[in-house]
């Protein structure tokens, strides 16, 4: 219990401390839970014996492709099958090739180079979707095509640990009583080692019995995910117990992951497909709630737990050749993974997302290096060299993504100064923007029967829009040659809806002092955006929120108590006192000081909300003497 607690002290503590440092530069989670656990374990040497710890911590994997999958309906996964059987399919195969070749340059037998190219051909599944998600990269067409490939390579791991006992170099042998060799039967069958061997419910069946009960398994899990799940859910309800809710979304994912280990199969592709099928549940976001936090632990110590992990006296013994040769597996999946990525569609970003977030070695390099070194296809020399190449290649990912962090700024950069389109058109009403909030906007003023030019700087955009018949010209709108262009001295309205505030108020400001009779429509971030927009003279402000959330707080008062009349009071007394307030508040504004310091705004904002509560009960008062008149 000691021990126990004194671990746990440890990684928690690093994590407290390396993680929110990590996230302040920059760098991202995953980096500072992977330098937490280079620091703890051989630098520091507080933690050691880390190997049992991560298998626990791998549970965080199976629960992250849960929640994966709980966003994911049955149809999405269908829409993505060309992706997961080409694009991951051709991976796999091709990235295990070009490894192959590189081993058997080395001097190694080509059974051992196939192993090693299959090996290091996955990917880490922990460390891409844990980044994809936190930079809000997963929807992407480069995010979708790395969790296509992440996917396939789930599925590949089965094949894979069946073929690895089949390329074993060195005879299994083991020496009889009387001194005679006896040689050792292996029909090739997937074990976790001697204590689980006994659990295994396909352990010495033939082939197609194997698969009958592999299949029987994967078809109960979704007969009770579809049959099942509702009433399970409906019975926890009635306890009133909210930890029962968090108790049996454990079970689910849990239970799933250990039927799965039963019929050889992995914990996550099973969790995984659980979670699709519960995709359509009145409770997933419920399932969702009670699993993530469970999953954010258990990633953070999985990722230290590698970081622990990483043979620093071998590095230090050959620091060139480890950092070259996991240097080199990062270029070759790279460059195949480039390969394919153009072939299949993906330019520019995409591309580059694509290439850097799965050129890696992943989790599961761990796992089918010891079962190689087990079924006696790895040399031990070759076996540690592969775990420290695995290991180092993780470290690196993090710098991976900052590199394509770096790219995507200069992709940008060349997208805003790439020549515009030249404008052949005019009308009253120019739109800045075509954006969610721009696009409705267009729509309906379209749609009653007036001309728009619209400006947009996001060529992809741009493409979309003419694909849907929406004629709109690329170019930067905050350049006032392109404004000229599309008719700013005839034009009667104005809308800057641009996804930037400050290229937005700049815009407006610029707009305002070319044509001071001009009508600006402008779009506004929050309220310290409504006081900027205001300053340089935009005439109508909408908050991107502002209506939708009013709307909502309106259906709340007519479910509480209120008639729909008075209500609709409030909501209108209520919005045409945030007018006034803006208004009076964008006086006091200024913008090189924030709005906690500003004394005279946060005296007059309390001022004006007194005022807005005697607004709302004197007008719910006169709609009452209304009714008694």
């Amino acid at each position: 219990m000691n021990e126990f607690l004194y671990q746990a002290s440890v990684f928690l503590a690093a994590a407290v401390i390396a993680v929110p440092i990590a996230a302040r530069l920059g760098l991202g989670s995953v980096l500072g839970y992977l330098i937490a656990g280079l620091v703890i374990g051989p630098g520091l040497g507080l933690v050691a014996h880390t190997e049992d710890l991560r298998h626990f911590a791998e549970f965080g994997v199976v629960m992250m492709l849960f929640l994966i999958g709980l966003e994911l309906e049955p149809r999405a996964l269908w829409d993505m099958r060309h992706r997961l059987i080409g694009l991951g399919g051709l991976q796999v195969v091709l990235t295990t090739v070009a490894l192959m070749l590189g081993a058997i340059s080395l001097g190694y037998a080509w059974q051992t180079s196939l192993a090693v190219g299959m090996t290091l051909a996955l990917s880490s599944t922990a460390i891409v979707l844990q980044t994809l998600n936190e930079k809000g990269l997963m929807q992407t067409n480069g995010g979708r095509s790395a969790f296509s490939v992440l996917l396939t390579q789930d599925i590949a791991v089965i094949p894979l640990l069946i073929i690895l006992p089949l390329l074993a170099v060195v005879p299994k042998v083991s020496v009889n009583p009387d001194g005679s060799i006896r040689r050792a039967v292996d029909n090739g069958a997937i074990r976790g080692g001697d204590d689980h061997a006994a659990m295994s419910l396909v352990d010495g069946l033939e082939g197609w019995q194997a698969a009958g009960v592999t299949l029987g398994i994967v078809a109960a899990i979704i007969f009770a995910g579809i049959y099942g799940a509702r009433p399970l859910f409906r019975y926890i309800h009635g306890s009133r117990l909210p930890e029962m809710f968090t108790a049996v979304a454990l079970l689910i994912v849990l239970g799933i992951a250990f039927l799965m280990i039963l019929v050889g199969l992995s914990p996550a592709l099973g969790t995984f497909l659980a979670g699709v099928v519960l995709a359509n549940s009145e409770f997933r976001h419920e399932l969702e709630s009670d699993i993530e936090p469970f999953k954010g632990l258990l990633l953070g110590l999985f990722f230290m737990t590698v970081g622990a992990g990483i043979d620093i006296e071998r590095l230090m013994m050959e620091p060139l050749t480890m950092l070259g040769l996991a240097v080199a597996v990062i270029l070759v999946k790279g460059a195949v993974l480039f390969i394919l990525g153009r072939a299949f569609g993906l330019r520019r970003r995409g591309l580059w997302l694509f290439t850097l977030g799965l050129a890696q070695a992943g989790e599961f390099g761990f796992v089918l290096v010891s079962f190689g070194l087990q079924q006696k296809v790895f040399p031990e020399a070759l076996a540690s060299r592969m775990l420290l190449v695995v290991a180092l290649s993780m470290l690196i990912t993090p710098l991976l993504f900052l590199l394509f962090d770096y790219l995507r700024v200069r992709f940008e950069a060349i997208t805003e100064h790439a020549e515009a389109d030249e404008i052949d058109e005019s009308g009253p009403v120019i739109i800045a923007g075509i954006g969610r909030f721009g696009q409705v906007v267009n729509r309906l003023v379209m749609s009653s029967g007036y001309r728009t030019v619209v400006l947009d700087k996001d060529m992809p955009t741009i493409q979309l829009m003419r694909r849907f018949g929406y004629k709109g010209f690329f170019g930067d709108p905050t350049r006032p040659e392109l404004l000229h262009a599309a008719g700013l001295e005839t034009a009667r309205v104005l809308v800057a809806a641009l996804d930037d505030p400050k290229s937005n108020s700049k815009l407006v400001a610029y707009a305002r002092r070319v044509r001071p009779d001009l009508h600006i429509v402008a779009r506004a971030r929050d309220r310290n955006h409504v006081y900027s927009l205001y300053q340089a003279g935009a005439n109508d402000i909408v908050r991107e929120m502002f209506d939708s959330s009013l709307r909502a707080g309106r259906y709340v008062l007519e479910n509480v108590g209120m008639s729909d009349y008075e209500a609709a009071i409030a909501e209108e007394t209520f919005y045409h006192h945030d007018r006034h307030t803006v208004r009076e508040l964008a006086q006091l504004w200024d913008p090189a000081m924030p709005a906690t310091e500003n004394e005279p705004y946060i005296a007059r904002a309390r001022e004006l909300e007194k005022e807005l509560e005697t607004a709302l009960f004197t007008a719910l008062e006169e709609r009452g003497k209304q009714d008694v008149a």
